[in-house]
């Protein structure tokens, strides 16, 4: 695997969005962005190794006693890849339980690839330093993106949305040789399930890449059921050994701050603008769908949709979640016939995911990736974003702030820009920075996929969006030109935001949904 310093010497490329690229990161040859859709996958998919059913126990008993002999049963070795999944969000501890493992094997240089990493797995920045992990490909919150952010990460790290994992994963670009999957319930066959047990998280959808493609998968459970285990979301069929531990960690910590209604009269504004916004265009009539973030903003517009619909008497066919107890409350109160669940966010929803069948478990291959026959994404009518960032020209950012520090994950987001309206909920500045910029700091969606801007000071919408101006024209709202909401916040701000003083030394890479390399972060300068 090449060290950090002979990546930075790598040619850098300008892209079609016209960002400086690396051709090659973490020794694999990568595609600079060429254009929404323009990029065109070709050859086939990925695949495990063939196994015999003959090398497992025939009673379908696959239990060992622990992590570390399971770990070595599968062979792993320096330099391999090793996954987890992040259901249990800022409450796992099976992910770091795995890696702590894997250092007490002596095992060195792994590549960690988790569909996202959280400040309760701050642990593995001690890994890093004792070069356990040579780095992270997946989404890194809060102190591990900073880790990244500040060049100590000796790899680079690849910022994917969650479709870009799976099509990473199905592609043959990453490679699993371990997976490891966190079970709410299993059985000792390794059949899983993530919605019943007291760890019980919702959706594994995350997970089900990792056990069809990855060469050895593991699972950890802190409730083991006889077989059956029903229902079941994993395949004890794709799983090797499995794992019983006291806990895999707290289920009430699914919940954080951005799956929390907001509490601000400006951005309770801002969700009233987006839900009215809807309504006015046309958008919102019996049998539409829609997606809304786990934001408190995003929350807010939720709430106020819900009423509009009742006022109007209009029902949705489908809602997107990640799901919370909002969206639950639509399905309650029969405002829509289904929730297609990609990823779980509070309890509430959890139960209902487990109780009721209009409450459906989706995966990223269904919801998101790119390179397959069509996915969902693309039939949602209406999605509500956040963003840390938007500029002039609809492009979106929102894995780092205007210092470009990375603090955040991609998550879904790109994969939600194939709505049929996509809309990004923004305060106009946080902490007296403005959030309408010139030119994002990390390009994470490029502006032609963004068709609206709806913040407190007024509702920008992409010019490319005539439609969307002549539906609204009469509406009453305070539509303005973006230019217009961005030089105001700059008067209140005192200015437009201080450029980040970065260093000619990339640390990561943020890709598109098809696998091209989209923009690039840089260090951050030690003086910033």
């Amino acid at each position: 695997m090449p060290t950090q310093e002979i990546e930075y010497k790598l040619r850098l490329e300008e892209n079609a969005a016209g960002r400086l690229v690396p051709t090659i990161a973490n020794g694999r040859v990568q595609v600079p962005y060429m254009g929404v859709g323009q990029y065109k996958p070709a050859g086939r998919k990925a695949a495990p190794p063939i196994r015999s059913a003959a090398d497992y126990p025939q009673n379908g008993d696959k239990r060992v006693p622990d992590l570390e002999t399971a770990l070595r049963c599968c062979g792993l070795r320096d330099g391999m890849v090793i996954s987890s999944h992040h259901h249990l969000r800022d409450g796992d501890r099976v992910a770091l339980m795995a890696l702590q493992a894997a250092a007490q094997l002596g095992v060195k240089e792994l590549m960690w690839f988790p569909s996202a990493s959280f400040p309760s797995q701050v642990g593995a920045i001690q890994l890093m330093e004792n070069s356990t992990i040579h780095h992270i490909e997946g989404s890194m919150n809060g102190p591990l993106g900073d880790y990244c952010t500040q060049g100590k990460m000796r790899g680079m790290g690849v910022l994917r949305s969650h479709g870009g994992r799976w099509q990473a994963v199905q592609d043959g670009e990453v490679h699993i040789d371990v997976a490891v999957i966190a079970a709410p319930t299993a059985d000792a066959f390794g059949n899983t399930d993530g919605s019943h047990g007291k760890s019980a998280c919702g959706s594994l959808g995350f997970a089900l890449a990792d056990s069809i493609y990855a060469d050895h998968v593991i699972v950890v459970t802190d409730n083991l059921v006889p077989f059956p285990c029903v229902p079941w979301q994993i395949q004890g069929n794709n799983v090797d050994y499995v794992v019983q531990v006291d806990s895999i960690g707290d289920s009430s910590k699914i919940v954080s701050g951005t799956t929390q209604i907001t509490r601000s009269p400006d951005r309770l504004l801002i969700g009233e603008y987006v839900a009215r916004f809807i309504r006015a265009a046309g958008i919102m009539r019996t049998g539409f769908s829609f997606q809304a973030g786990s934001g408190g903003i995003a929350l807010a517009f939720v709430d106020h949709l819900k009423r509009l619909m009742k006022q109007d008497g209009v029902k949705a066919r489908f809602v997107r979640g990640g799901s919370t107890k909002y969206l639950v409350e639509f399905l309650e109160e029969g405002l829509t016939d289904y929730i297609l669940d990609g990823q779980t966010f509070d309890l509430d929803a959890v139960k209902s995911i487990a109780s009721d069948a209009r409450h459906v478990v989706t995966s990223p291959f269904t919801s998101y990736n790119y390179h397959g026959k069509g996915n969902f994404a693309s039939m949602v009518d209406v999605v509500v974003l956040g963003a840390t960032e938007v500029d002039v020209n609809f492009n979106g950012n929102v894995v780092t702030h205007s210092d470009g520090r990375l603090l955040h994950g991609i998550g879904g987001w790109q994969n939600c820009l194939a709505a049929g309206c996509t809309i990004l909920a923004v305060p106009s500045f946080r902490d007296r920075i403005p959030v309408v910029v010139d030119q994002v700091t990390t390009l994470a969606g490029p502006g032609e996929l963004i068709d609206v801007v709806v913040t407190e000071r007024g509702i920008a919408i992409n010019p490319r969006r005539q439609d969307l101006i002549g539906a609204i024209k009469d509406s009453g709202l305070p539509v303005r030109p973006i230019q217009d909401i961005k030089a105001e916040v700059e008067r209140i701000c005192g200015g437009k935001p201080t450029a980040p003083r970065r260093c000619d030394h990339a640390v990561a890479i943020v890709k598109w949904v098809d696998g091209t390399v989209l923009d690039t972060i840089w260090k951050i300068s030690s003086s910033t």
